[in-house]
């Protein structure tokens, strides 16, 4: 079941180098400077993700999963090794690359919604810094709103929602601007199991309507194998890629998807994996 290389669902797997991989990373290498000497994050991580994937990135705690989705994310530059998004690099030289980022989302475990804005407003606000009209960015966060399962709320503020619902919001608004590549760090880890399963059912439907390539981290096998095409496992420090995992399932996947003895068989083995090291 599990494979060293990268392989994914949908046909063929992407060659390294291969014009239909949408992301690329090759040889990335991550070193902190430290107070205690180097820590080596990251070591020789090569991964090449086809357009419209959903990736999940697993591991124990410590093993580089959101360094790693930082450096894709424009937001820590990598030691050494390339990262591209359609063949363009972005990262020249240590600095990022802002032409690069423009098709871009980003969604952290925290909503970081603004208190003083209403959820269209904040669904809204890459817009504006965009210099969208009013109009359209109204008729945009009402769009979006439907689509995360907000209808009706769109006037409301963040303090009256629930975490799920705010969370929402956040991919909202990661969504604005028709993004082609959508980062998630751990954004359902601090809600309760409940929100959580309904939120895993809401990503998938988003991801399935809105088509951008998908980059997600989490501590759960479970949740990382139910949503996604392959499932990319870390080792402890320096983070390697030890296997990628596809998961051939069926979508759209139900929750009485994780009691099939496919589901099972995929979580029992990267558990297997992961007590090894």
């Amino acid at each position: 079941m599990t494979i060293s290389a990268p392989v994914q669902q949908r046909g063929a797997p992407p060659a390294p180098g291969s014009p239909r991989a949408q992301l690329e990373v090759t040889a990335v290498d991550k070193i902190y400077q430290a107070r205690r000497g180097e820590v080596h994050a990251l070591s020789d991580v090569n991964l090449s993700i086809a357009r419209g994937e959903f990736i999940s990135l697993v591991g124990r705690s410590g093993c580089g999963k959101t360094t790693l989705l930082r450096i894709l994310a424009g937001l820590l530059p990598p030691s050494s090794g390339t990262v591209t998004a359609d063949g363009e690099s972005i990262w020249r030289g240590g600095k990022r690359n802002d032409e690069a980022f423009q098709h871009f989302g980003l969604v952290f475990q925290d909503a970081n919604l603004f208190p003083w804005y209403t959820v269209a407003d904040n669904i809204a606000l890459p817009l504006k810094l965009r210099g969208v009209g009013k109009r359209a960015r109204r008729a945009r966060a009402a769009e979006l709103c439907e689509l995360v399962g907000l209808p009706g709320f769109e006037n409301a503020y963040p303090r009256e929602l629930s975490g799920g619902m705010r969370q929402r919001a956040a991919i909202a608004r990661a969504l604005s601007y028709d993004p082609t590549i959508l980062l998630m760090d751990e954004p359902f880890g601090a809600l309760d199991a409940l929100t959580r399963d309904k939120m895993n059912l809401e990503l998938q439907s988003i991801h399935a309507q809105a088509g951008a390539t998908v980059v997600f981290v989490t501590h759960s096998i479970s949740e990382a194998v139910f949503l996604a095409d392959r499932v990319v496992l870390l080792t402890p420090r320096p983070g390697r890629i030890r296997s990628v995992t596809p998961v051939p399932l069926a979508r759209p996947r139900s929750l009485e998807t994780e009691t099939s003895p496919e589901f099972q068989t995929i979580v029992r083995e990267l558990r297997h994996e992961l007590d090894e090291e």
